[in-house]
């Protein structure tokens, strides 16, 4: 008889449900991608149904629920926080402490309550364990690796205590080395700089490293003699004058404003050159630190592969730099890396660790190309299509990628909805917006009138994994986008002396390569390398338009506009292509054009109905 485990993330931000059989992942899925609200921290009700759907049973069959985090050590940190600070936190203590006492630190309560209202009295029954934040981190980032023995690097926010911690992972066991605790922390110092450039945090990080390039890192020196002490092993101090997160309701203290020359720059407002040289000031003290953090780490474990997680770990233009660095011979990261992720770590953690079982030999790693969302079959697709009274054609299996890679080819902007959706934050082929990465013109029409997002934002190429090394300086697969590398010199196209004088936005406006919609302004890209088993229609797409046109390289970019989660159901992706100036939509096998279609929705309306950031 199958054993099954759960684990879930919730109460924060980005709540998930993930699913085990017998230690094999069946499905994971973020709560948001069903309640269409972004990174929604609520308790995830549609995503567990989805799992427990997925694997055909009933709550009551699920042997014991892992929650991702430890919440009585976490009030534990936060009481200990108010008594250090002193009076200076006094304010906040008084509002955030009823809460805690009263709701957040007894999950496991609130967990029975959820599963009870929602699924029936038996599926309160399964046990419920705690598993420590970063320890969900861990586990996330070595047991789906496909390592039987790695040093492991955890880099976020904060759990419990923990901000920073490093463990060596070894067949089902991992140990822990040793952590970094808060208030000094590298993710909340990098979230810091996103909040006083005026970018959301938790979500504006991304933002952040993608302005980088346009600038210099002028301020590295004043953060480093400042607001961080690095030591040569990597381990850091904050110094929490100039940060008012800890006890406070705001990321930054006005020291911190008069040390970058004013106060933060206002959502939405223009970015000025302090923007543009902070966000490349702080990317580069954020790789220094991580090239010392790994370096001390590769020197106390002697482990050849390194596993990593945490939001930090998003950062694929560090990544990038791990890679290229050369320390360890082989870096995998999980792309689920933030709290959604956790989930999965919880569940992993408690399968191998609490219950012992062993780690199964893999052929690669084991998140199946992220591919464990929700599907729909043609039925589905068709009747919610004539829901909606759309105008579609069906293709045969045969002749479908050949139509769309014609599409592609001529210029026109592509959705794609096809098979399992992706869990965690990337889109890699099944909810994906496409486009021909060798026209000059398709990063700005993207961002403008199709994501509704600043036009400074790169976007990733997907490229024939054969075919990588020809095109960008990578060497290796790296299927889930999460490294950036250069564009390879031949495929460069130089720039005038003219136009390199240009700065700050005005630097889009150079042709950089031969692939320039998937080229940044430091011709780097950020890479998904796509296999002959990862997702087969997307292959066969990819396939058919390098036969027509000698590339084998797409625009691939997450399927929701600025503000939204990334599509889920078919009528989400109908939306969506009616609401933006995308030229085509591809569900299953149905291809819809938009000059087809009975009624179209303007963007403006999008914007307004939706109230984009």
């Amino acid at each position: 008889m199958a054993s099954y485990v759960l684990g879930l993330s919730s109460g924060y931000h980005d709540s998930a449900a993930a699913l085990l059989r017998d230690g094999e992942i069946v499905a994971a899925a973020q709560e948001e991608r069903f309640s269409r609200v972004k990174q929604d921290p609520r308790f995830p009700a549609a995503a567990l149904k989805f799992c427990l759907d997925e694997a055909g049973i009933a709550p009551g069959d699920v042997d014991t629920v892992f929650y991702y985090e430890n919440p009585r050590k976490k009030l534990n940190r936060i009481a200990s926080t108010y008594l250090n600070f002193g009076l200076r936190g006094y304010r906040s203590f008084v509002s955030e402490m009823p809460a805690w006492l009263g709701r957040k630190a007894h999950v496991k309560k609130a967990l029975r309550r959820e599963l009870s209202a929602r699924f029936g009295a038996a599926a309160a029954s399964p046990a419920i364990e705690y598993i420590d934040h970063h320890e969900s981190h861990a586990a996330s980032a070595f047991f789906p690796s496909p390592f039987q023995e790695a040093a492991v690097l955890c880099v976020d926010g904060v759990g419990e205590w923990a901000t920073t911690s490093a463990w060596v992972g070894s067949g089902n066991g991992l140990v822990p080395l040793w952590d970094i605790r808060f208030p000094h922390s590298l993710g909340l110092l990098y979230s810091a700089i996103t909040y006083f450039c005026g970018f959301k945090v938790d979500s504006g990080e991304y933002k952040l490293m993608g302005l980088a390039p346009y600038g210099e890192p002028t301020y590295r020196d004043r953060i480093l003699d400042h607001l961080i002490d690095v030591k040569p092993d990597g381990s850091f101090w904050l110094d929490m004058d100039y940060f008012d997160y800890a006890v406070g309701d705001c990321m930054v203290s006005d020291r911190f404003a008069r040390l970058f020359g004013g106060p933060r720059r206002m959502p939405e407002g223009p970015i000025t050159r302090r923007e543009f040289d902070l966000a490349a000031s702080i990317q580069v003290v954020l790789e220094e630190v991580l090239l010392r953090l790994t370096a001390t780490l590769r020197r106390q474990t002697g482990r050849k592969a390194l596993c990593m997680a945490g939001g930090v770990a998003l950062n694929c233009v560090a990544n990038g730099k791990l890679l290229h660095a050369g320390m360890f011979e082989d870096i995998w990261v999980q792309p689920a890396s933030g709290d959604s992720g956790g989930a999965l770590g919880a569940a992993l953690a408690g399968w191998h660790g609490r219950k012992g079982a062993a780690r199964r030999p893999h052929d690669g790693d084991r998140m199946k190309a992220t591919l464990l969302g929700s599907h729909y079959d043609d039925v589905r697709i068709e009747a919610a299509l004539r829901e909606r009274g759309a105008v579609f054609t069906r293709l045969a299996d045969g002749t479908l990628c050949d139509e769309v890679a014609d599409l592609l080819a001529a210029g026109n902007v592509v959705g794609w909805f096809q098979g399992r959706m992706e869990f965690g934050p990337r889109a890699l082929g099944s909810r994906s917006i496409l486009g021909d990465a060798r026209n000059t013109t398709m990063q700005s029409v993207m961002n403008l009138k199709i994501k509704n997002r600043e036009s400074f934002r790169p976007f990733a190429p997907a490229v024939l994994e054969e075919h990588a090394a020809a095109w960008f300086d990578l060497d290796r697969p790296s299927p889930y986008m999460l490294f950036v590398v250069g564009v390879r010199d031949e495929r460069r196209i130089p720039v005038s002396d003219a136009e390199r004088r240009l700065a700050g936005i005005e630097r889009l406006k150079c042709v950089r390569s031969s692939v320039p919609a998937v080229t940044h302004v430091d011709y780097s890209a950020r890479v998904q390398t796509v296999g002959p088993d990862a997702n087969r229609r997307f292959r066969a797409l990819l396939e058919r338009f390098h036969e027509k046109t000698g590339c084998p390289v797409l625009v691939n970019t997450s399927f929701n506009v600025r503000g939204e989660p990334i599509v889920e159901s078919p009528d989400n992706a109908y939306l969506c292509f009616m609401r933006t100036q995308m030229d085509a939509l591809v569900m299953g096998n149905f291809l819809l054009r938009k000059e087809d279609q009975p009624v179209h929705v303007e963007t403006s309306d999008w914007r307004a109905e939706f109230a984009l950031d």
